[in-house]
């Protein structure tokens, strides 16, 4: 069946599709608490009768729809978290939650996944692969992926491959765009606190000044990325927030860093967290400080399998094309350490449809989610 054809089939879904997302992106909620998004997603999915389904890590979903044994095992990915964010969309199925909002499209990735099911139900009868499909929480703040993977929901069956969407509002909609290797960025949210000795502004020599130590860390970690990544490497450091000290005539004795590193590979960001921790070594070295490196958050790099990308691209034809990396992160990365993975964005800009990702008016209309669902219809085998 060539992709047109499973365009066609799916295309007869949209009521699915609309009805999910719209009742998803009333009710968002924040990591870890999507309790209300958990029971939405189990009563649908109960309906369908799967041959598994249960709750992984507190609100994570994993269903099961066995096929005839003779195929792969196909798994497909789902976060289902929100955003702070105040909405201001207007629309008449706005967040009845105020201060939440699927501002990142994760009722849009929900809804896809969802009607998928609906998919594979109707179709059981036809499937060779078993589909395992995984609604995940937390992508957005602590990384909800490696406990869903921790608590088994690769396993019992064992995924042979996996595959996860996003929504991308600098995408025409009607297009998908994926590349081989590297799409999204490994990232690591890191602080750094800063201890020193507190004395009066006139006698500095009494005491060991954190906000000197401070500046010369920030200015010596920037010269790092510059001097000791490949330059044909790309890498990034950004320091987003500060703070120290209390008065203008007193030494600080603590002063704190908050900020992101981000690449497009793994081991270079190994290396460059073994120099950050050399960085911070001679800098506590020069001033008599000590230092506490904290990592809060890491996600691996996003990395495409080559071969099972190349499948995504012949299956798409005319719709595919070729995506530009980018230095945003998506603990979808964990998941293909685990197994071979493939990571695309589904275009949904449009005339009306041109805001960012995160911004309170962000939205997309629901036809913008069909070439996904034809995409995970297509990379599934059935009985001819």
């Amino acid at each position: 069946m060539d992709f047109m054809e499973i365009e066609k089939r799916t295309a007869a879904y949209i009521d699915d599709l609309r009805r999910h997302r719209r009742a998803l992106h009333r009710i968002p909620e924040l990591g870890d608490q999507e309790f209300k998004t958990h029971d939405y997603i189990m009563a649908q999915l109960e309906a369908l009768e799967p041959d598994d389904l249960r709750t992984f890590v507190g609100t994570g979903v994993r269903a099961v729809f066995k096929g005839n044994g003779t195929g792969r095992v196909v798994a497909f990915r789902s976060d289902i978290d929100a955003l702070p964010v105040q909405e201001e969309t207007g629309r008449p199925f706005a967040s009845e939650h105020p201060g939440k909002m699927h501002a990142c499209g994760h009722d849009g990735h929900m809804a896809n996944l969802l009607t998928f099911a609906h998919y594979v139900s109707d179709h059981r009868a036809e499937l060779k692969d078993d589909i395992v499909l995984i609604f995940q929480p937390s992508e957005e703040t602590t990384g909800g992926a490696k406990r869903m993977i921790d608590e088994g929901a690769l396993e019992n069956p064992h995924v042979d491959v996996i595959y996860g969407m996003h929504v991308m509002p600098d995408i025409p909609k009607g297009k998908i765009a994926v590349c081989p290797g590297p799409l999204m960025a490994q990232t690591c949210e890191m602080d750094f606190v800063i201890h020193g000795r507190s004395a009066h502004g006139a006698t500095p020599h009494l005491g060991t000044d954190a906000v000197s130590a401070m500046a010369h860390l920030l200015t010596l970690m920037q010269t790092t990325v510059a001097r000791c990544v490949d330059p044909c490497q790309q890498a990034l450091i950004t320091i987003g927030k500060v703070r120290a000290g209390e008065q203008r005539n007193i030494l600080a004795s603590t002063a704190q860093m908050e900020g992101i590193v981000r690449t497009f590979s793994n081991s270079v960001y190994e290396a460059l967290e073994e120099r950050i921790r050399a960085d911070i070594a001679a800098v506590d070295t020069a001033f008599g400080t000590q230092t506490d490196f904290i990592k809060r958050v890491y996600y691996p790099c996003v990395e495409n399998d080559p071969a099972e990308t190349a499948r995504v691209m012949s299956l798409l034809g005319d719709r595919c094309m070729q995506a530009k990396p980018k230095m945003t992160a998506e603990d979808f990365s964990y998941y293909q350490l685990s197994v071979p993975g493939v990571f695309v964005f589904c275009g949904c800009m449009d005339e009306k449809h041109t805001s960012p990702l995160h911004a309170c008016t962000f939205d997309f209309e629901e036809e913008a989610l069909l070439p996904g669902l034809a995409l995970f219809a297509g990379l599934v085998a059935y009985e001819d």
